[in-house]
């Protein structure tokens, strides 16, 4: 029997107008109050918050403006590194882990969201088949690239073994193309790493 998925309870969510890949990384400036409250928390606790594509909606929330509406497939975002370069605001950087289900979701009355999540099988590990090695040559060359003339941008210190793999190739193409967010939430969503890469290529 398979076992049983991994479900969490009252996960903190972080809406967004971007997409969240697993093994992607994510700066965040973050000033609203009911999130400087819940990234203190994680941040304290060493524990993850949930990254959901927004839907309908507007990032920062403005008064009146009607609840906002979720993608269906999040990731759980760690936080690596955490600074407050003044009070009320906090400058955060984040890296994608595993995939989750929205389950139910909820708007707690200061409009923080939380939700009860399904965590999603981890990507199985693909070896690149020969019809799609260019996308593989050519992430490697586009961050060997960004190295040199970046050299402060965060580019993906991907091993050899990155590099083979469909899916981390994949979403580090997702993560470069100039796609609308709704095709890198679809993208994001598909359970078959061959899928998504072939798709990007």
């Amino acid at each position: 029997m398979p076992p049983e998925p991994l479900t969490l309870s009252s996960l903190p969510l972080f809406p967004l107008g971007t997409v969240l890949f697993p093994g992607g990384t994510l700066p965040l400036r973050v000033f609203e109050v009911r999130y400087l409250d819940m990234i203190g928390k994680c941040h304290r606790a060493g524990a993850p918050f949930g990254v959901v594509a927004l839907e309908h909606g507007h990032e920062v929330r403005a008064a009146g403006a009607p609840p906002e509406q979720l993608a269906p497939v999040g990731t759980l975002a760690h936080i690596t590194a955490l600074e407050q370069p003044q009070p009320g605001l906090l400058v955060v950087q984040c890296r994608g882990e595993q995939r989750f289900r929205v389950d139910r979701p909820s708007q707690l009355k200061h409009g923080l969201w939380v939700a009860d999540v399904t965590l999603l099988p981890p990507d199985v590990a693909l070896a690149i088949p020969d019809d799609l090695r260019h996308a593989a040559r050519w992430l490697r060359q586009v961050h060997a690239n960004l190295r040199v003339q970046s050299p402060g941008a965060p580019v993906p210190a991907g091993s050899s073994a990155d590099y083979d793999d469909c899916a981390w190739v994949a979403n580090r193409w997702c993560e470069l193309l100039p796609l609308p967010a709704a095709v890198r939430q679809h993208l994001m969503s598909l359970d078959s790493p061959l899928l998504r890469l072939e798709l990007v290529a």
